[in-house]
């Protein structure tokens, strides 16, 4: 796992409708290596010749997107009230610095002191928080921001622990890094990298990249829960950092290709590379638009276990991470001659 590259994309901002500064930035590493368009939703879709023409259209896809927020109105004492994009738990929001346009500001909630009994029996939805920016009022706020405006956590790249790394955008920026690699490669066979955009908020640039594209098979490159911390036990750990890449059989929006995750299991195994499945069906990702595309595409998972996902703080482990990156490359080789 090219270290370095990861950092890059991960502090970089690009919640969900507003990917502009990763895509250009993906598009500055990847030039001159393939050939390269944008499609009207946003999406890069990148043609990679290899040695040899492929058997199958082999796709592999990583969603450029992260969650954030956005400002939905500018209150009269300058403050600005905001709504989720895509899956944020309000509680991982309370007190974390943001940058709202080119301004930062830190999200507030109501004083614990001012709190109900009621009140502080539950954790704050999204329209108890604000975002203070500093601003004495509503007319001096809008010199600065309006609604619409994008709302994007602060978040340093720092090492944790026995090969850890902690930041924002982990989900999916990883992703992004691989197929980033990999089309710098010099690859046996023709295929397709798309790097897509909305999956947040619905899985929508790949719904209209698959489509585009018309693939035989697809690879999903992604980052996934894992809850290997205090307090769960067994199935409910999910998967666990450090256990190597994880292969789905189904989660909520796929069940994924029977052959296809039988083949990538048995690749891992042949090559000595770490992999593990998830032991709860949970989450979802962009396979669950790709592989009902058009007439349906065989669709297989790999995915980097991450803790605290759709937060700040993800936290996960370059082990782990190059052997998604090792298992992508052995599957998309194989897939383009099935």
């Amino acid at each position: 796992m090219n270290v370095e590259l990861l950092e890059k994309l991960c502090t970089l901002d690009g919640i969900s409708g507003d990917e502009g500064a990763v895509r250009d930035f993906i598009m500055s590493e990847i030039s001159g290596y393939c050939d390269c368009t944008v499609d009207p939703l946003g999406s890069i879709i990148a043609r990679k010749k290899g040695a040899e023409r492929a058997k199958n259209t082999v796709m592999v896809s990583a969603h450029m997107d992260e969650v954030g927020m956005i400002v939905t109105s500018v209150k009269q004492d300058g403050t600005l009230t905001i709504a989720p994009v895509g899956g944020v738990d309000p509680r991982v929001a309370i007190g974390r610095p943001v940058r709202v346009g080119g301004q930062y500001g830190v999200i507030g909630a109501k004083a614990v002191h001012n709190l109900s009994d009621e009140e502080k029996k539950s954790a704050p939805k999204f329209d108890a928080l604000y975002v203070d920016i500093g601003a004495v009022d509503k007319s001096e706020a809008e010199r600065y921001v309006s609604p619409g405006d994008s709302v994007r956590f602060v978040s340093e790249f720092t090492r944790l622990g026995d090969g850890l790394v902690k930041c924002k955008a982990i989900d999916d920026r990883f992703g992004c890094a691989v197929l980033i690699e990999l089309l710098k490669s010099d690859l046996p066979y023709d295929c397709v990298f798309t790097f897509v955009v909305q999956e947040e908020v619905g899985l929508r640039g790949a719904k209209a990249a698959a489509y585009t594209v018309s693939p035989d098979f697809a690879i999903v490159l992604e980052a996934t829960t894992a809850a290997d911390i205090p307090l769960a036990a067994g199935e409910k750990r999910c998967c666990t950092v450090g256990g190597g890449a994880v292969v789905s059989y189904m989660d909520r929006s796929t069940i994924y290709d029977r052959e296809l995750y039988e083949l990538t299991r048995s690749i891992a195994r042949e090559n000595g590379i770490g992999w593990q499945t998830k032991t709860m069906v949970a989450g979802g990702n962009d396979s669950g638009a790709i592989h009902l595309s058009r007439g349906g595409v065989r669709t297989v998972a790999i995915s980097a276990p991450c803790r605290y996902l759709h937060s700040p703080s993800c936290a996960a482990k370059l082990s782990d991470m190059e052997d998604c990156e090792r298992l992508a490359a052995l599957t998309l080789e194989r897939l383009c001659t099935l």
